[in-house]
């Protein structure tokens, strides 16, 4: 991977934290890859209480979490993030997108993500039940550690 396009800007990873389950892992990641690291929550949630990380808080608003992420993103920087809409979103400025299962989200797999939501949501609405994600599991925390520490890898 090429280093981030502006060199004077240290890349970032931003955490969709309202829903993120191992914010500890990516302070290590970040940390051990010179990173910098902004988690943004809605009001209702809490934060680490860590000054090393910037911690924006935003309005119950639905999107308004992926709206902050989506201004703030750059090329080169990653996104934490379960919303294959907000994967989507910042793939587009050149950011890269990580689901919390360790799921790189990619221009070869975003459409079929989001299609499957769409008829996820299509199919909920008309009162069939579909089936949630599974318990994370401490092997999902691994793999989760490893692919944030393998991306960031490739972008310092």
């Amino acid at each position: 991977m090429a280093p981030h396009p502006d060199a004077s800007r240290r890349p970032r990873i931003y955490v969709d934290a309202d829903a993120c389950p191992f914010k500890d892992v990516i302070l290590e990641v970040a940390a051990a890859h010179g990173f910098g690291v902004t988690m943004i929550a809605n009001y209702c949630h809490v934060l680490p209480d860590n000054e090393e990380i910037e911690r924006i808080a935003v309005d119950k608003e639905r999107d308004a979490v992926d709206f902050a992420i989506a201004n703030r993103v750059a090329a080169g920087d990653i996104v934490v993030t379960q919303d294959y809409g907000l994967a989507a979103l910042v793939l587009g400025k050149g950011a890269r997108a990580l689901s919390p299962r360790g799921l790189l989200y990619t221009a070869g797999n975003i459409d079929k993500l989001l299609d499957e939501r769409y008829f996820g949501q299509k199919a909920r609405r008309a009162g069939n039940r579909t089936k949630g994600p599974s318990r994370l599991t401490p092997d999902d925390r691994e793999h989760f550690r490893q692919a944030l520490a393998h991306l960031a890898a490739g972008l310092e």
